[in-house]
């Protein structure tokens, strides 16, 4: 039966907008997901706490809040109130807000690479971050005199200017003119990546003693996570993703084509720019504590755009969710596995638990196309 011409224009209003309502319940539902997830990783440990305690404790913190957990017992003796609160706040809640915030920069910084560069295989560390914090990383461990930066140490710091400088010489490298060619600043980022990767072989094969400590920082780890990084990386990040989140817009109309982009108004290179410094600001900032974290940046906002669609508008603030999620739920996970004498990299654990479950949606929406 043919319909009729108002019959055509509402028929599609009513799916749009559903899936809009579907999205922001999506959102609403990871953000109450994040703060159980937050929760429950806070409880396991080496000593468990059980989730209602560990429930008071944190309520506990919030003001004008008069709450006295009930203390668990510990090999048939109570946890005094004291170390039960530095259990839970100064040591197991740092690392896990930690783990979210790094997770949360990693997807979002993927998310943008693969937008701006309309590559799937696109990640935070395609312009060479990755490469540049690791060799920044292995000289500071090298340097035969102690460095301190805001009692952190060098190894944060070296990181940190590490990969700034490589994309920043990546950027050079790649501009032409007023423009920035996206194939240029590509093969500009293969071929800084492998021109530092190979420095940092070499320092490691001469590095003797610190081979150890550098491998442990190259396939990241929260290990010593303190209150202190978070309170510095929070508003780098914080700052980075508010930007991202802001050219939403102009990065999906840039998904047509870059002269299409221009002629809709979008002012390509500065969105280019702004999107590039953003990106890596957040990458930067969330690595430089922990090492290299791999596989959070491609296959959350992979996961994402599979289940939700490629709208910007959306992926970008469920790819901060479920990278949040995802990395502290990969953390809690490489730190109650026991093993004796060490602690299982969380850059393993993310590859060997997310690559099955990528594989999976892949197959079941395979149809599918990622732009």
């Amino acid at each position: 039966m043919a319909r009729t011409a108002s019959e055509l224009l509402t028929q599609p209003v009513i799916p749009y907008a559903i899936r809009w309502q579907s999205r922001v319940y999506s959102l609403l539902g990871l953000a109450g997901l994040l703060v159980v997830v937050v929760v429950f990783a806070t409880t396991l440990g080496s000593v468990h706490i059980p989730f209602t305690t560990t429930f008071q404790v944190l309520l506990s913190q919030l003001p004008f809040v008069d709450i006295s957990p009930a203390s668990p017992e510990i090999y048939g003796m109570p946890l005094s109130p004291e170390i039960l609160k530095t259990i839970i706040i100064d040591i197991r809640l740092p690392r896990i807000l930690f783990a979210g915030l790094v997770g949360a920069a990693l997807a979002v910084a993927g998310a943008t690479y693969q937008g701006l560069f309309r590559n799937p295989l696109a990640d935070p560390y395609l312009l060479g971050v990755a490469s540049g914090a690791g060799l920044g990383a292995t000289i500071a461990m090298l340097t035969p005199f102690t460095l301190a930066w805001m009692s952190f140490g060098a190894v944060p710091l070296f990181a940190f200017i590490g990969a700034i400088g490589a994309v920043a010489v990546v950027y050079l490298l790649a501009r032409v003119g007023k423009t920035l060619p996206a194939t240029t600043l590509i093969l500009a980022g293969v071929a800084l990546n492998a021109l530092l990767a190979s420095i940092t072989s070499y320092l490691m094969i001469i590095s003797g003693e610190e081979l150890p400590g550098i491998l442990y920082w190259l396939l990241g780890g929260l290990y010593l996570t303190n209150w202190s990084q978070v309170w510095v990386v929070l508003p780098c990040v914080l700052a980075g993703l508010v930007v991202i989140w802001i050219h939403a817009r102009p990065l999906n109309v840039m998904q047509l084509d870059e002269e299409q982009a221009q002629q809709l108004g979008i002012n390509v290179e500065r969105v280019k720019l702004i999107l590039l410094a953003a990106a890596t600001l957040i990458t930067s900032s969330a690595i430089c504590f922990t090492g290299l974290i791999g596989f959070v940046g491609i296959f959350v906002p992979h996961a994402v755009r599979l289940i939700w669609g490629p709208d910007h508008r959306f992926l970008l603030p469920l790819s901060t969710l479920v990278g949040a999620i995802f990395l502290i739920l990969a953390d809690t996970l490489a730190r109650t596995i026991h093993i004796p004498s060490t602690e299982i990299p969380v850059g393993i654990v993310t590859a060997l638990c997310g690559a099955p479950f990528f594989i999976y949606l892949l197959r079941r929406r395979k149809g599918l196309a990622f732009f």
